[in-house]
């Protein structure tokens, strides 16, 4: 099988608050080589008033790799995104989806829907500033809205300000009566209306976002967008990555093992504690999912997520990981 140079947009994994960090985006990148990795949301306020290092800080081998920003200030917007691009991101992306209350306090996220022409401003602000793309990822609508023109509106705006990539999560953002966990379920799915974006603005690239959780459907989508964005799957299967780069960028099957990937993240453990002091606990609990479906496979993430062990050299944790049960008792 050939490579075929697809845009590594082509599949990605979503930005997911307290989960896609450093370490987990190094643990992915062992699985994936192609796809395109988001860091969890940052926002300006944590790069202009906060530790700068500690929220852009990546792993060379994370590349390519997309910071994700939750902002509504066109200045700020520009300044965060420089950063970005100054610390190596191949990508800026603006946060116009997420519902929770504390995002809305900073009168940023899915409420930013609403107001179409700030989020221009903001967009104009940031491709001004930066060389690399400036993309947006957004709902299908906020609250009640069902209306297919809301969204048809919204990108059409934007566009004109500059940005090329639209990410869309296929669902209504409830903005009040929902938290962001049942705003990840409760509102219906809604694939076609991200198909009729792609039909009334085919210059544009769109990605689809949300409940997509199988080889097939990846596929289904791919034949009609630009893109698909995988999120809680991604993070609690991780192993269909291994799958991604063959049977999506067509690259030729890698000859990957759990125990393989898992060996290679106990080495990134001793390195991330000799050079910050991570805890490997930090790291661990990011591949909890490695094992999901096999023998023994309850034990293992026991064991990893057994804190009384944090004092062990982590190759030393795998190993009791994999004992058998009778062994260890």
């Amino acid at each position: 099988m050939t490579s075929i140079p697809y845009a590594a947009d082509r599949v990605s994994v979503a930005p997911m608050m307290d989960w896609t960090d450093r370490h987990c985006r190094f643990f992915h990148r062992l699985l994936t080589q192609r796809a395109l990795l988001y860091t969890e949301m940052v926002t300006t306020g944590a790069l202009i008033h906060g530790d700068v290092p500690r929220h852009l800080r990546f792993n060379g081998e994370e590349h390519p790799i997309a910071l994700q920003l939750g902002g509504s200030e066109p200045a700020d917007l520009a300044h965060c995104a420089k950063l970005g691009q100054a610390w190596g991101y191949d990508e800026i992306n603006i946060n116009c989806g997420c519902p929770s209350e504390r995002v809305q306090r900073g009168a940023f996220g899915a409420c930013l829907m609403a107001e179409p022409q700030l989020v221009a401003d903001c967009v104009k602000a940031m491709v001004d500033a930066v060389d690399v793309p400036v993309t947006v990822k957004h709902r299908i609508g906020i609250d009640k809205t069902e209306s297919y023109d809301f969204v048809r509106d919204f990108v059409g705006t934007v566009s004109e300000a500059g940005c090329q990539t639209f990410i869309v999560h296929a669902r209504n953002a409830w903005l009040k009566g929902l938290s962001p966990k049942q705003n990840r379920e409760v509102p219906p799915l809604r694939y076609e209306l991200v198909h009729r974006l792609k039909h009334d603005f085919p210059a544009l690239r769109f990605s689809i976002n949300g409940g997509i959780a199988q080889t097939a459907q990846v596929h289904d989508q791919l034949r009609l967008l630009d893109g698909v964005m995988v999120g809680r799957e991604a993070y609690h299967n991780p192993w269909w990555l291994a799958e991604w780069d063959a049977s999506f960028f067509g690259e030729p099957q890698r000859e990957l093992t759990r125990e393989g990937i898992e060996a290679q993240m106990c080495d990134y453990m001793v390195r991330e504690a000799a050079a910050h002091g991570t805890p490997w606990s930090n790291v661990a609990r990011h591949m909890l999912g490695l094992r999901n479906g096999l023998a023994g496979a309850r034990r293992w993430r026991q064991v990893w997520s057994d804190h009384r062990l944090k004092g062990k050299d982590p190759h030393a944790v795998m190993a009791l990981a994999h004992e058998p049960a009778e062994m260890a008792a």
